[in-house]
């Protein structure tokens, strides 16, 4: 199929609203514009960059479930993926084939292999792989990504190179090959600590740089980070910096500011800030979906790079009780795999109504609240195994609540999830993780769990 035929840049983009000081915007569409419910086009050739990873390959079957063909990027990286084999979904690459295409397993199958897939293998770093992945394409779902926090302050140049200089790479090729579509997948730690309100019940959104002197009934409080002292008095709750008392937490929205805290979590809104000046320059369309929560089928295991439902996974399938962190009341928005895949079908969808320069991001989560420990009992009931232990213990750093508000995302896009936590959770209590993948680096220059990635916490993404 012919590349897109708006060309970026060609039309004269409408003069973008101003961004605010927390979400990078190009246009922002009215709040009652009409969700897109049926196709504008026939599907076409869809790039999914990561596409052999855990969100990417949900992705991969949602769309050739919706008619698209589908074309997969992806680097199989040893810290990723345990086997350049089938076993990721994706067959072995013939050594030396650079970037031609060939067909792939379809992600979710077991056996024979879907002509509408072809795999490239390559990093998204490589300007001459990227752009032969772009031929023909009408739009591309970039998922790939150095996920989590990691190991430790030794990965930096690694998240940065992976995630900032591989989506400007991407945007440059894709301004070169005339694609004009693109849907990135961001992720809530944009947002650093989620939203509070007073115990009076007054809403107090964080903002960046607001120290709470100044506050009063309604006035927006930025909640310092937890105090050592505290927490080692199992003291775990963010308080009022002009009160001291207990804030009450609250669902988070895509206009509450943004206060990334760790390098992973600026590298993902680097992405967007990317995103959003490509849109700009070039008449492109953008949409970024920060994925909350998200767990299910396939999962990463036995990485530092896994999420805690899968470390939860792992302990009880050693015959372990899952350790859980503070109290286990931290609060978090978890939603399956299978639902984020069609928030990345409806998003690509309205990228083909989009007018040009349109930059929007929405938040991906279930929109139901549940706690860290709530995660740990239902995993450890669902599967038999021993109940969970609550230790009490913290780790510098950790958000303590952060849950979405997903409201944009269902109006404007006529999106809603469909998998409720008590079936996807029983469902991922027996499911297939992936297999175990190399340790990164040495073991010497390896460290226990970091915040997003301990027991008392979650990863972002993917």
């Amino acid at each position: 199929m012919p590349s897109d035929p708006t060309r970026p840049g060609a039309a004269t983009p409408p003069a973008a609203t101003t961004p605010s000081a927390t979400t990078p915007a190009a246009t922002t569409p009215s709040a009652t514009t009409p969700a897109a419910t049926t196709p504008s086009e026939a599907p076409g050739l869809l790039l999914v960059t990561g596409g052999a990873g855990f969100i990417g390959s949900a992705i991969v079957t949602a769309a050739l479930d919706q008619g698209w063909r589908v074309r997969v990027l992806d680097s199989l990286r040893a810290d990723v993926h345990a086997t350049t084999s089938a076993a990721d979904g994706i067959p072995a690459p013939t050594p030396g084939a650079g970037t031609a295409a060939r067909p792939a397993t379809a992600a979710g199958t077991t056996s024979g292999r879907d002509t509408r897939v072809e795999f490239v293998r390559g990093d998204v770093t490589d300007r001459s792989t990227v752009a032969a992945a772009l031929v023909g394409v009408s739009v591309v779902c970039h998922q790939a990504a150095k996920v989590g926090l990691g190991v430790d302050f030794l990965d930096a140049p690694d998240y940065v190179a992976s995630n900032e200089l591989g989506t400007a790479i991407l945007l440059a090729e894709m301004t070169r090959a005339n694609v004009g579509r693109l849907v990135l997948a961001s992720s809530m730690v944009v947002y650093g600590e989620g939203a509070y309100r007073r115990a009076s019940g007054a809403p107090t959104p964080i903002v960046q740089g607001g120290t709470g002197d100044e506050q009063g009934e309604g006035v927006s409080v930025r909640p310092p980070a937890r105090r050592v002292g505290d927490l080692e008095a199992g003291r775990f709750e963010p308080l009022d910096p002009s009160t001291g008392e207990e804030l009450q937490p609250a669902l988070i929205s895509e206009d509450d500011p943004l206060d990334p805290r760790n390098v992973y979590a600026s590298s993902k809104l680097s992405q967007e800030y990317l995103a959003a000046s490509w849109a700009r320059s070039t008449g492109g369309r953008v949409v970024a979906l920060r994925y909350h929560n998200v767990y299910g089928p396939g999962m990463p295991q036995n990485t530092p790079y896994a999420g805690v439902a899968s470390l939860f996974r792992s302990a009880i399938e050693r015959g372990e009780a899952p350790r859980v962190f503070e109290d286990g009341r931290q609060r978090r928005d978890f939603v399956h795999v299978a639902d984020v895949a069609s928030a990345n079908l409806a998003a690509i969808e309205r990228t083909a109504s989009a007018e040009p320069a349109l930059f929007r991001a929405y938040n991906v989560g279930s929109g139901t609240v549940h706690t860290i420990g709530d995660l740990a009992e239902a995993l450890s009931r669902f599967s038999g195994g021993l109940p969970p232990v609550v230790t009490g213990e913290f780790r510098l750093g950790d958000v303590r609540h952060i849950t979405a508000s997903s409201e944009r995302l269902r109006a404007e896009l006529g999106w809603a999830p469909s998998i409720s936590f008590e079936e996807g959770v029983r469902e991922f209590a027996s499911a297939p993780l992936r297999a175990a993948v190399t340790p990164p680096r040495s073991s010497e220059d390896s460290a226990s769990p970091t915040p997003d990635t301990a027991p008392g916490s979650l990863g972002a993404t993917p």
